[in-house]
């Protein structure tokens, strides 16, 4: 698998994994409800186990993300956002990405895995909703 992107965390790590967490926060934010309402439960929860950790767990899985949508980079056509291409391979980009969070919630302490499981089922629509700002911020430290 190539590995395209991760260059880019080099010297944007930091500001990276903020700008996601901004994406991450926004797409919460959007929920509503029943299975908002667990999203949000489950994203307070995992807030308040630790202060801070969406940008940390993002800093932490961002090589691993950016290793996950790299083939997805290196195929963008000419002129295409990175954000439009997501959404055009919404589904390889969604499981692609899915796959990180799966493995870290393996190896989670209990008080993030079980949130995390508990609207995994769902997690797929979550993602492919996100897929445009998420190409966005690539897009920016790419360029």
């Amino acid at each position: 698998m190539t590995a395209s992107l991760v260059p880019l965390l080099d010297a944007n790590r930091e500001a990276m994994a903020s700008d996601f967490a901004d994406v991450i926060d926004a797409e919460v934010k959007k929920q509503s409800g029943l299975s908002g309402t667990a999203i949000k439960t489950a994203y307070k929860a995992a807030q308040k186990f630790k202060p801070g950790i969406v940008q940390v767990a993002t800093s932490k899985m961002l090589p691993d993300f950016m290793t996950a949508l790299s083939p997805l980079w290196d195929s963008k056509p000419a002129g295409t956002s990175f954000g439009e291409h997501l959404k055009a391979n919404d589904d390889a980009a969604a499981e692609a990405l899915l796959a990180v969070t799966d493995g870290q919630a393996e190896s989670a302490p209990a008080m993030l895995a079980k949130p995390y499981k508990s609207v995994r089922g769902k997690a797929k629509g979550y993602v492919i909703d996100a897929l445009g700002p998420v190409g966005d911020v690539i897009e920016k430290y790419a360029g």
